[in-house]
Order: structure tokens, then C-alpha cells, then sequence
């Protein structure tokens, strides 16, 4: 049975619309009052439950938006936060994604996360890492650029990292053709942990991480030391005798091979 031509029914909706607008405001009006006499202890608990309940990264306007507190008041708890907060320290770590802040995991207990709520990470496949990376480090980047770097058609890869929010359409190159431009997204960001592009690691970084890496590998897959040996006693004086003349007899063995040698080699034919 339908109210669309109840008028009690459409009266008895705007008055619950009408209470809850209204309660909103008063909630509002207190809140806005509250900040008027907010400590830094209190901001620090506030904005702690606010980066604990949000799914999405928080950035200064959302928090001043939704606490009405002051911007100096809000920076200084940011701080703090960052402070408690900070890798190692706990197992959530403040991350500051360039302006916006967001609670997350810490990596090296990510793994017991993922077992407890039984979810898989983001898996890449070589090809579309291989064009995220050229993506990140050479955009604005067409696709022909993109498949003349990569030597192999990009269209699928592409249309995944797409799909994923890890790349997005800046616009059109002014060339014949009129080819698509793209460039990474705010997703990618927050999925590197980069607060810009400028974190992103130089060449020489890369190489270095690299090495390190081969480093541990080696380091690791290397045998376990040998248990170091006793020093060597002395030898007796026959002994180092018996040496040395066996040394001496295998020196001139190896003289004569030699001479014999070359007299065959200078004798003529």
C-alpha cells in the first residue's frame, strides 16, 4: 500500500524531515560552541576517532568542517598524532598522503590483517607494473608513447589500470590523431604510501635498493658460517724439514720439465 496520496502519511514525512534537520542544526550549533573552549588534549582525542572511523583519507577542510575547531588547533593535534603514530611505534601509523591524512596498517604486520579478515592484497601483473612505471615517472604519456617504451601493445594493461583508479584521462595531445594523455591518481598515491610524485625513488635510488636487495638474498641464502678452528700448533722441526724438502724436490722436477721441453722445442727438425 503506497502514501504518495496519503496526506497524513506525506505530513507525518516532512515533520520527521523537519525534526531531523532540526536536531542537525542544534547538534551543529553545539559543536561549533564546544570548539570555542577545545584543549589540544581534546582536539588530539577528537581527531584520533575521526581518523580511526573514516574510510577515506582526511584532509585540513574535511576536519575543520566537521570539528569547527581552529586551524592552529587542528595542526598542532595533527602533529602529535604524528608523533604517537609514527612506523614502529604502534600497530596503526598516521600516514600523511600529501595533505591528507589517513590510520593505516603497519606494513610489516599487514600479513596478520589480511589472515584475520581473510582478504588477498592487490596483486599486479609484470606488464601492468611495467606501464604504471612509465606511467608515473614520464606522464603526461600517451599510449603510443607508452607501447614505443614498451615495444607491445598496451590497450588491455591499460584499460586494467583504468579500471583499478591507479591512472586517469588528463585530456588529448594536440597531434594528428588527437591521442589520449595520462597521467596517476590520487588512488596510486595512497596505494604507494607517496605523499607526491616527488617521493617516488630516483635511478640511482633503484639501483641502490637493489643492490641492498641482492645483498640480503645472497646474505640469506648463503651457508651457515663454519664453526671457526682451533689455531694450529706448532710443527715439529722434522716435520717443516720434511716439507721443505718435498717442496724443493717438486721445484726442480718442474725445472727439468721445463728444460726438457725446450730443448725439444729448439732442437731442429
Amino acid at each position: 500500500m503506497t502514501t504518495e496520496n496519503d496526506p497524513q502519511a506525506s505530513d507525518q514525512q516532512g515533520s520527521d524531515e523537519q525534526e531531523l534537520h532540526e536536531a542537525a542544526q542544534t547538534e551543529f550549533q553545539q559543536l561549533k560552541e564546544a570548539a570555542r573552549f577545545a584543549t589540544p588534549e581534546r582536539a588530539l582525542m577528537v581527531l584520533e576517532a575521526l581518523f580511526f572511523a573514516a574510510e577515506k583519507p582526511l584532509d585540513l577542510p574535511q576536519l575543520e568542517e566537521a570539528t569547527q575547531f581552529s586551524k592552529e588547533l587542528l595542526t598542532t593535534a595533527l602533529g602529535e598524532l604524528q608523533k604517537m603514530y609514527a612506523p614502529g611505534a604502534k600497530g596503526v601509523v598516521l600516514v600523511d598522503l600529501g595533505g591528507r591524512w589517513q590510520l593505516r596498517t603497519e606494513p610489516s604486520i599487514g600479513a596478520y590483517v589480511r589472515r584475520i579478515l581473510a582478504i588477498k592484497p592487490m596483486r599486479l601483473t609484470r606488464a601492468a607494473l611495467e606501464t604504471l612505471a612509465i606511467v608515473a615517472y614520464r606522464q603526461p604519456i600517451t599510449r603510443p608513447e607508452l607501447e614505443d617504451l614498451r615495444g607491445v601493445d598496451c590497450g588491455a594493461v591499460t584499460r586494467a589500470l583504468l579500471e583499478r583508479k591507479l591512472i586517469r584521462i588528463l585530456g588529448k595531445k594536440d597531434e594528428p590523431g588527437r591521442p589520449l594523455i595520462y597521467g596517476t591518481t590520487r588512488e596510486f598515491l595512497e596505494l604507494f604510501n607517496l605523499r607526491d610524485l616527488t617521493q617516488l625513488p630516483t635511478l640511482r635510488e633503484f639501483q641502490e635498493l637493489s643492490e641492498e636487495s641482492r645483498k640480503i638474498v645472497e646474505e640469506e641464502s648463503a651457508p651457515p658460517p663454519l664453526p671457526p678452528l682451533a689455531p694450529p700448533s706448532e710443527p715439529p722441526a722434522d716435520m717443516e724439514s720434511e716439507r721443505a724438502l718435498a717442496a724443493l724436490e717438486s721445484a726442480m722436477d718442474h725445472a727439468d720439465e721445463s728444460s726438457k721441453t725446450a730443448e725439444e722445442t729448439l732442437k731442429p727438425s
